[in-house]
């Protein structure tokens, strides 16, 4: 409720009352907030009070602004350490989420000059190369690209790389993964990533470059993802 005769700003107890109605999932993520004009009238407030309370909102990441839509409560965003190397079905498993993907592209390609050097390979050589969307509960979040050494991987088929690439590696092929170079920077989605992430134009990404590394210290792997802004933050402990 809104107390006019307390000290603290009528927009900050506004935000603190949608706050704990997220919190309580009386508003659900994806749910549309009521508009400014019915918190006005409800609570007997102005409209440009409501407006800095869901502005302050929003800029938090508690709810989202679509265009000629309305406000909806975010999504909850997925929360990954950047310290250990782990999968991403490892990770929504841990979670409590059920992981899938869904391949877009499964092909053999001939290595270019950035590729060999990246993987240790000679140019020309065989890599596969594979697209998928990756997706929580169903919803997506995140499309990769995969460029794998068909020598070390094998003869290996759609079957054998859905669900996990690294349980393949490890369970099936009895590899040993060591460790991972990982780069990451923020940037606007280009068109394949609006269109399988499902997000509009001017929507942020982080993208993301990575090379991993088997326990001899040969690269088995290149990644480039982009996960939805809106949906994932990384953390990391910085201990002095």
């Amino acid at each position: 409720m809104i107390d006019k005769n307390s000290p603290l700003p009528i927009y900050y107890q506004l935000e603190e009352e949608i706050k704990q109605l997220i919190k309580s999932e009386q508003l659900k993520p994806g749910e549309l907030l009521p508009s400014e004009r019915e918190y006005a009238e409800k609570y007997n407030i102005s409209r440009m009070t409501v407006r800095q309370a869901i502005n302050n909102l929003a800029s938090d990441g508690l709810l989202i602004r679509q265009k000629g839509k309305g406000t909806f409560i975010a999504e909850k965003k997925f929360e990954q350490t950047l310290q250990g190397l782990t999968s991403f079905s490892e990770d929504m498993k841990a979670r409590g989420l059920t992981p899938s993907s869904k391949l877009v592209r499964f092909d053999v390609i001939q290595a270019d000059q950035k590729l060999a050097e990246k993987l240790q390979l000679a140019e020309g050589d065989d890599l596969f190369i594979i697209h998928r969307i990756r997706l929580a509960n169903e919803s997506p979040v995140a499309v990769e690209t995969i460029y794998t050494p068909k020598s070390i991987v094998g003869d290996m088929t759609e079957a054998d790389f859905t669900p996990s690439f690294y349980h393949y590696m490890e369970k099936k092929l009895g590899y040993s993964i060591k460790q991972a170079h990982q780069e990451m920077e923020a940037s606007l989605a280009n068109d394949f990533e609006r269109e399988h992430l499902r997000i509009n134009e001017g929507d942020p990404v982080l993208l993301m470059e990575r090379l991993t590394f088997l326990s001899n210290d040969i690269p088995f792997e290149y990644v480039k993802s982009a996960y939805r802004a809106d949906r994932y933050k990384f953390k990391l402990q910085m201990p002095r």
